[in-house]
């Protein structure tokens, strides 16, 4: 028989003191590491409870009231560097993108000009990035696709940004959201990894989470949903040692690897 979905809401005193004890590194208590191994195996195999759509709600009305208008750490000054950021960042950091743009943009930042610059000299400017060859024939490429293609101006839709050499599902998700104010949600390994670990969207490639948070978030977060993930991900929810006692949502939480402050 199916489990019947609450859409009782979490009380507001339990989340005032789980906000308290997350503020002072007492939200909850990590179990001994063969336990949260075990934990992390029975969330990649989808095996947490389901969240109610009530605590999902009242997730993001927290990451919301902690951070109400999140902003993402890639620099950029227009939507064409936005695109030439974040295809920089695949299997790199974004501090270590953030190294190396400000220098490029000063001389590049249109497509115009990074065609003008050319590939070689662009290889300068990105070598401390990983696979800066590669990255650097692509972002030539997509330049002169759109000088030729679409006015020198990057384009608004998903199939037209896939179209371009180097963008993939994420990255055109990633300018649809920030540059465009797109209700997008990019799936990076920070966000797969925080979907599945705390039970909210399961699945088993980016795309299957992507799609369940499609159908989870509350419309009136999704427009920042990827940024409180992302910035959740990378600084509470890591991989090797996740900061439970500073989760704001770790008494929401279906990780079985901690154990929340009652």
């Amino acid at each position: 028989m199916p489990r019947k979905i609450s859409s009782r809401k979490p009380g507001r005193r339990k989340a005032r003191q789980t906000l308290g004890r997350a503020r002072a590194g007492k939200a909850a208590q990590l179990k001994v590491p063969p336990k949260r191994a075990a934990a992390d195996q029975r969330a990649a195999e989808g095996l947490l409870p389901q969240w109610t759509t009530a605590e999902v709600e009242e997730a993001f009305r927290r990451f919301s009231a902690a951070n109400p208008v999140p902003k993402g750490e890639l620099q950029h000054i227009n939507p064409f560097t936005l695109l030439v950021a974040v295809v920089l960042s695949a299997q790199a950091t974004d501090a270590g993108v953030n190294k190396a743009t400000p220098a490029l943009f000063a001389v590049a930042n249109t497509p115009a000009k990074m065609l003008a610059l050319g590939e070689a000299r662009l290889q300068e400017f990105i070598k401390t990035i990983g696979l800066f060859r590669t990255k650097a024939k692509n972002l030539v490429a997509l330049s002169k696709k759109l000088v030729e293609e679409h006015g020198g101006e990057v384009p608004r839709g998903r199939e037209a940004l896939e179209g371009l050499p180097g963008v993939g599902r994420k990255t055109a998700n990633v300018v649809l959201n920030v540059a465009f104010g797109e209700a997008t949600i990019a799936v990076d390994t920070h966000i797969f990894r925080v979907a599945n670990r705390t039970g909210l969207a399961p699945g088993k490639t980016p795309l299957e989470v992507e799609v369940k948070l499609e159908e989870v978030v509350p419309p009136k977060y999704k427009l920042h949903a990827h940024h409180w993930l992302i910035l959740h991900g990378r600084y509470i929810c890591v991989a090797r040692r996740p900061f439970c006692e500073k989760c704001l949502i770790t008494d929401l939480c279906k990780w079985p690897g901690k154990t929340a402050q009652a």
